[in-house]
Parts: C-alpha cells; structure tokens; sequence
C-alpha cells in the first residue's frame, strides 16, 4: 500500500533518529550532477542542484506556475517584443550588483558553452536581440511570435558577468556574435567557487565529483535568510546505501528511496511525500539507415518501417509495469505529458496487443523478428534499468530478441548523444509545465544552430509535425496554441516516432522535523525543504 503523506505530523519522535542539525541539512541524491556550471547540461540533476545558487529571471512554484524572479514584472511591447523590469538591489555572491548586463551576457554565453549534452539553445534558439534600457529594464526581441517567452526563462540561469572576465559593455548578437564577452570560461572553471557565482540563497562552498556538494548560506540573499547556514548534498546512487543512510541518520532527507523500502521508511517514523510528477520515460527509436546495434535484416533498419515501430509499442504491458515493477509509483503513458497538463488530449494508452504485433512484424517483412540492443541508464530514473529488462522480454516475446545495454547516467547520455544505440529508454520532464516542451526537444526535427531536436537522438523527423509546432510556439491565443500542440503531439505520436511508456510518480523520505512540498518537476531543491516549528 502506498504511503502518500502529505501532511507531517510534527513533533513526531522515534527511539534513536537523531534531531536536524538547527544549522544544516544533508540530503541523498539518487543521481549526481555532471556539471556546476548551470549553462552546460540541461538536466534535471543539474537544475534542481544549481537553482540554490543560480537564478533565473522567472521562476515556477511546485505546480509549474510562472511566477517572478530576477524580474520583477513583464510586459508584451508588441507581438516580438517584451520588456523586463528587473528587480534592484539583488546582489550576486561577489558582492557586484545584478543588472542587465548580467542577463545580456548569460543569454549570449548559451551557445558558446562547449561539448554540451543538451543545450540551452532550446530556449534561446528564437532571442533575434536584446538591449538595456537601463540597468535594470531589458528588452527582448524574439524572431517569432513568442507567447512563452516567460515560461522559457525559467531554466536559463543568470552568472555573472563581472566573474566570468566581461567587459564593461556587453552587447547582444545572434548565434554567439556578442560583443564584449572576453574569454569565456568552460564548464570545468565552475568547479571554482569565485567562477560559480549566482545570486541564489546558496553559495558554493565546495565540490567533490562522487563525493558531495557543500553549500553554504547567502546572508544576503534578496528573498531573505535562507533556513540553513550549510546544505551537503552526497550523490548515493545505490539503493540500498542510500535508504541505510536516512535510517541510520547520515542524512537528513533522500530522493526516490526504492519501492520496496517505502512501507519500511513510512513505519520507521519518517514523513513521506509523493505527487505524480511531469516525467514522461519514453523510448526513442534511431532512424537512420545505418543505426547500429540492429542483426538479422541484412543491413536494414527496421526502426525506418512505422509498423515495426508500433510492433513495438503494442508489445509493451504498460499496466504491467506500472503495478509490478514500480509498484504503483507510476501511470501508463499515453502522450507526452500527463493530462490534463497543456497541450495534451487525453489520449488512450497504446494496448498491450502481442498477437497484434507480430502481425505486423510480419507484414514489416520480418516475420522472424530481428535482434538489437537497447540502452538504458541504471541510475537515473526510478527502477530504470528494472524497466528496460521488462520492456526486453515483452519485445522478445514478439519475436525481437532485445539486449539490455545498461551504464551509469554519465556513461548512458554520453553514448546517447554519440547515437549509439538503435533504440534506447530514457526520461523527460517538461521544464515549461506544457507539450512544446518535449515536442520541441525530443521529436522536432534535429537542428543544432536552432536548438530544435536537441534531445532527439534518434533523428526522428516529421516536417508536418515541424511545420504545426512552429506554428504552435508563436501562437498568442492560449485556446488555439492548446489544440496546435495537441495536433502536432497527435502526428508524432501516430507515427511512433517516439514511445511512451509512463508517468513517474515522485518520492521523497525524510525526518519528521523536514517539510517539502513534492514538485512536478521531480527537483529536489535544497530551498525548499523547510525546519517544522513547533509551539
């Protein structure tokens, strides 16, 4: 029986546990970040980690709700302009003052970040320019009509202009053509406390890859004294060492204890929180001819053929998987986003239909099925390398002989961007709270000067679905941008070029003297996990 625990029973004391440090709080990390600099990898490991340090002009409650940030207010000039009022008297960890040059440099630093895993031109792909009227009002000017423009904000971190070696003057240009950005340091010199600086409630006081994160408080943080004067954050990606570690009182509070634990956490005393979150896991399909990892079709790639492609999603127990590997913890997808969020249409979870399957395996011209690898994390989504065994031996059965190719999260996304393997499982929470998100970045046709795609490491590609997105995303009308995306999801979705297979359901176990309020994002934030008081 799921333990679902929203309330907290304060005062609640249990033989042994160890009162929170007044001063500090110790978090388990089920993943680890793979980078402080919060321009490099758009990845939920690394947002909800450098949002305690960095800030981003808007920012959005635990129900994705767009709220202000670094901005104060905003307003649509005409159809490609808006103008930001920034909020005065925010300082940055350095001591120098936020203004508009800090906002121009971090829009301009996004594309000159190297190597990136997923880029951020996601969000800025559309930015024509920008220009302060003064220090603290900033126009944007986007190519397109722009209704998210707010929405989109939100994961692009500001830094500061002044650590990072800016010039006096910093002037925007399209694709990487400022001017005034000096050298731009690299992802490694965020590693560096005086290069990490932001204007969050947190500084960073260290950090030890596999080891942990130290934090410690801003005293001058312009939202007010953060609740605690030092946050650790350890990455213990195992299960069993991570729930060991909250019982036995190494830390204080831990994300996604095991399935099987949580009865036992819950009967310990701990205070349990859950919600279902935006997390789609998802399976994407390599469609290009020469995809690797594929045997037995003489050279061919059978993921190109849309009825193999729906074989495969047919053969999948979605509800099976669901009640018996996540052991409740999650929903079976049917879109991109779980209903009734925007842009989604309620649309029927695919049918576990073997026989069905094999059908059309057969009319694919393979009616002995083929062999192929698929790729998984084993330390990034709840139970992820459980499902992809699962997912395996349902594709088996239907005559596709399936090896699991399971690595760490940094090894996987890696190998993945690299388009290594022909078919792989992986997961997607929708930043924006709404369907261009995962439309714009897993299934939009692959285009890295525009950002479009950059998560599509299948190469799946759909010019109707191109053409209606697009129209989508510069769409003002909300009525009408809700049923674009719904028809642009629709397309994807009925040519199978990319598989959902279910919704996450979030955990997270603490002491009863914690609060926290579950996130749709799945972010564990250190800001938010709140001190009970008591009278």
């Amino acid at each position: 029986m799921k333990a679902n625990r929203l309330s907290l029973a304060v005062g609640l004391l249990v033989a042994g546990m160890a009162p929170v440090a007044a001063q500090e709080l110790s978090i388990g990390l089920k993943s680890e970040a793979t980078s402080m600099d919060p321009q490099f990898h758009n990845l939920a490991t690394n947002t909800q980690v450098n949002k305690n340090i960095f800030e981003s002009l808007t920012t959005q409650s635990s129900v994705q709700k767009i709220t202000p940030g670094l901005a104060e207010s905003w307003e649509a000039v005409d159809d490609t302009t808006w103008r930001f009022k920034l909020r005065q008297g925010v300082k940055f960890h350095n001591g120098s003052d936020f203004t508009a040059r800090d906002v121009i440099y971090s829009f301009c630093r996004v594309p000159l970040v190297q190597n990136s895993p997923s880029s951020y031109t996601i969000y800025t792909g559309d930015i024509a320019d920008m220009e302060a009227e003064d220090d603290h009002t900033l126009l944007i000017r986007t190519v397109d009509k722009n209704p998210l423009l707010p929405v989109n904000l939100w994961p692009l971190a500001i830094v500061s202009a002044d650590a990072l070696g800016a010039e006096d003057t910093v002037t925007y240009g399209p694709e990487g053509t400022c001017e005034g950005m000096g050298e731009v340091p690299q992802a490694p010199a965020f590693n560096d406390p005086d290069i990490a600086v932001g204007t969050g409630p947190y500084k960073l006081e260290n950090y030890t890859r596999g080891a942990e994160l130290v934090l410690s408080r801003f005293d001058d943080y312009w939202g007010g004294t953060p609740d605690w004067e030092r946050v650790v954050m350890r990455p213990i990606t195992s299960n069993g060492p991570r729930v060991a570690a909250l019982l036995a009182g190494d830390v204080d509070m831990i994300e996604s204890p095991p399935i099987q634990d949580i009865s036992r956490i819950d009967d310990a005393g701990f205070n349990i929180v859950d919600a279902l979150s935006n997390r789609v896991i998802y399976l994407h399909l390599q469609q290009l001819a020469d995809a690797p990892g594929i045997g037995g079709t003489d050279g061919k790639n059978p993921l190109m053929d849309k009825r193999v492609r729906e074989a495969i999603s047919l053969s999948i127990n979605r509800d099976a998987i669901a009640e018996r590997i996540m052991g409740g913890y999650a929903e079976p997808a049917g879109e991109l986003l779980p209903p009734p969020m925007f842009g989604t249409s309620g649309r029927a979870v695919d049918p576990y239909d073997p026989e069905r399957a094999k059908e059309l395996l057969a009319e694919a011209g393979y009616p002995d099925g083929f062999t192929l690898n698929l790729g998984t994390p084993n330390d990034r989504y709840i139970n992820d390398e459980q499902v992809a065994q699962a997912v395996a031996q349902m594709m088996a059965r239907i005559g596709i002989n399936t090896t699991v190719d399971a690595t760490t999260a940094s090894q996987f996304f890696s190998r993945r961007n690299a388009l290594e393997f022909p078919i792989y499982m992986a997961g997607w929470g929708a930043a924006s709270g709404e369907m261009s998100s995962p439309l714009k970045a897993l299934v939009a046709t692959f285009d890295a000067d525009t950002g479009m795609g950059a998560t599509n490491a299948g190469r799946y590609s759909n010019p109707e679905m191109d053409k209606v997105l697009i129209e989508a995303m510069s769409t003002i009308d909300e009525g009408q941008r809700d049923e674009l995306l719904q028809k642009a999801e629709t397309i994807a979705l009925d040519d199978y070029g990319i598989i959902p297979l279910h919704y996450e359901q979030t955990v997270w176990a603490m002491k009863p003297e914690l609060t926290y309020e579950p996130r749709m994002d799945q972010y564990t934030m250190a800001r938010e996990v709140k001190p009970t008081t008591t009278e």
